[in-house]
């Protein structure tokens, strides 16, 4: 019996096999779970790569921003599974202006962009899938632990600080439900989202110096591995939290 042995689960985020949601899927498979994924655009390149998973998981498309296709979730969601037990919210977008080192100069609308994508699509994903959802759910974000600055990260960090405060929020709102909410922050990984910012070479090798436990920006399968553990139901009573997959840097001085 897996961790995740009779779940069923929805993935976003998934687009190439260096994703974290990729080796969350990965890892929600090899623990027993039933996964659905969806993808938004490149719907063609999603599924592709959905097949290289040890079962081929159904691919459903979805944009976090367009109410419409979030009021039919549940109905599409319905033609492959009958509920949902856990829900993984892997999306992250900031227009090139908000990433590098002009965060005086970043345009309102460009932040508003981020702030929605990145943070709000928590809330509206949830809401979404509420309606699948009964006592034991699970809903998991990932997170680059915005705390603190890091180089180059500007208003993306600022997005995922409104994420993690989101995350609280709907900790509170959802758990009279026995719904939980929890984030993952993850180390720098090599993945397509990582390589949008700027200046990840010296972020990459001060973590391998200072993390712990050491840390492998090309492997992110202990991630996942911490994604699956937030989903089964063997942290019933954690929710509202930041748990770190990263080696421990987050518990170091700077």
């Amino acid at each position: 019996m897996g961790l995740l042995a009779g779940k069923q689960v929805l993935i976003t985020g998934v687009l190439t096999e260096s994703s974290i949601a990729f080796h969350a899927a990965k890892v929600a498979q090899q623990q027993g779970a039933r996964v659905v994924l969806t993808g938004y655009g490149r719907l063609s390149l999603v599924r592709r790569i959905a097949n290289r998973l040890p079962d081929p998981p159904p691919v459903i498309e979805l944009d976090v921003t367009d109410q419409a296709m979030l009021d039919d979730l549940a109905p599409r969601l319905r033609e492959h599974v009958d509920r949902l037990d856990g829900v993984l919210h892997s999306i992250a977008y900031a227009p090139p202006s908000c990433l590098g080192e002009d965060f005086l100069d970043t345009p309102w609308q460009d932040v508003a962009t981020a702030v929605e994508v990145s943070a709000y699509s928590l809330k509206s994903l949830a809401t979404a899938c509420r309606p699948l959802m009964g006592r034991g759910g699970s809903i998991v974000g990932v997170d680059f632990d915005a705390r603190v600055t890091w180089p180059g990260y500007n208003w993306m960090g600022v997005a995922k600080a409104a994420l993690e405060s989101t995350t609280r929020y709907l900790a509170r709102e959802l758990g009279p439900d026995g719904i939980r909410v929890n984030l993952v922050a993850a180390g720098p990984l090599r993945t397509v989202a990582a390589r949008s910012i700027g200046g990840p070479d010296d972020l990459e090798e001060a973590w391998k110096s200072r993390a712990p436990l050491g840390w492998d920006t090309t492997d992110p399968e202990p991630v996942g591995r911490t994604i699956c553990t937030l989903l089964s139901d063997w942290l019933p009573s954690t929710t509202g939290a930041l748990l770190h997959a990263d080696g421990g840097l987050h518990s170091t001085g700077r």
